[in-house]
């Protein structure tokens, strides 16, 4: 049987913290998840709970989840770009719960240059990053290749490279791919292996630590970032699958953000997790037309 490391975006509640999302990511059948561990819209967080983490270690080893297998995602509301001390300060706060819970990458939007120059926005984000690491630390930041929607900076490899080339310590960062903003920036994912051969030559293989596993539902370039489920956008089901089961890749964990699938009744507003049933038809490697309406009848 093929190794897969495959899950998906999950919880992370005040009450039950890492247990919590370990318990969720059981539910759909993963051996791997994402968590972000506060609101990514806000600075409130709760304090790391350790009775939790033991807990969750311990479920972990039960079902054979490798903590090298869960990511966290630093807050959307992080931008090292504009040289704002706050972003590097917040960040700073990210890393040490991440540490705290004893995992190893934290992913992270490079940032928006909004009114900057496209050259000052990349300094700041080296500066900032350089900062972070003066700390002696085990956790790696790892730049998410971005779609490219208004002035982000990360829509290329080139440009995740600029910043890589003014960071000191580049043993402590890691590259987050994602095939709904790769497309969005224009990379052509049916020929992955040309793209994955691209991004060896500018930044290496080797710094991909994680893969987001994201349907489009925007053609290739249209800087949009518009995640649709998984073989129902512009990529479809083929094309994601030789992403997830490509040979140079499997020892990466796949990480699905599919969007909730929400009820045919749109007066009751009701939201569904996806995840469960698509990691069920990755696994069977056989698309399900269907997938949907089955989604919305098991959770109803």
């Amino acid at each position: 049987m093929e190794k897969l490391i495959i899950g998906s975006h999950v919880s992370f509640q005040k009450e039950k913290q890492l247990l919590g999302s370990v318990e969720e990511a059981l539910s759909y059948g993963a051996n791997a998840f994402m968590i972000y561990t506060g609101a990514p819209q806000n600075t409130s967080r709760s304090p790391i709970l350790d009775e939790n983490i033991k807990k969750a270690e311990i479920l972990m080893k039960e079902n054979g989840i490798d903590k090298n297998n869960i990511v966290v995602h630093a807050p959307y509301i992080i931008n090292l770009a504009n040289g704002n001390q706050f972003a590097v300060d917040f960040l700073k706060q990210e890393v040490d719960r991440c540490e705290k819970l004893g995992l190893k990458n934290i992913i992270l939007h490079p940032g928006s240059s909004v009114k900057l120059e496209k050259e000052e926005a990349i300094q700041n984000i080296i500066n900032g990053l350089n900062e972070i690491f003066k700390r002696d630390q085990d956790v790696k930041i790892c730049l998410e290749t971005m779609a490219g929607k208004g002035t982000e900076i990360g829509r290329t490899f080139e440009e995740i490279k600029a910043i890589i080339d003014g960071v000191e310590k580049k043993e402590r960062i890691g590259i987050c791919i994602d095939t709904c903003h790769l497309n969005d920036a224009g990379y052509l994912i049916s020929d992955f292996d040309k793209v994955l051969a691209e991004f060896d030559k500018v930044i290496g293989i080797d710094r991909i630590s994680c893969v987001h596993i994201n349907d489009s539902k925007n053609e290739q370039g249209a800087h949009k970032d518009r995640h649709e489920n998984f073989g129902f956008g512009t990529l479809g089901f083929d094309v994601l699958l030789s992403v997830i089961y490509h040979p140079k890749l499997t020892n990466v964990p796949k990480i699905l953000e599919t969007p909730y699938v929400t009820d045919d009744d749109d007066s009751k507003k009701r939201l569904y997790p996806p995840y469960k049933f698509e990691i069920e038809m990755i696994r069977e490697k056989k698309f399900d037309e269907n997938l949907i309406e089955k989604i919305r009848s098991h959770y109803r």
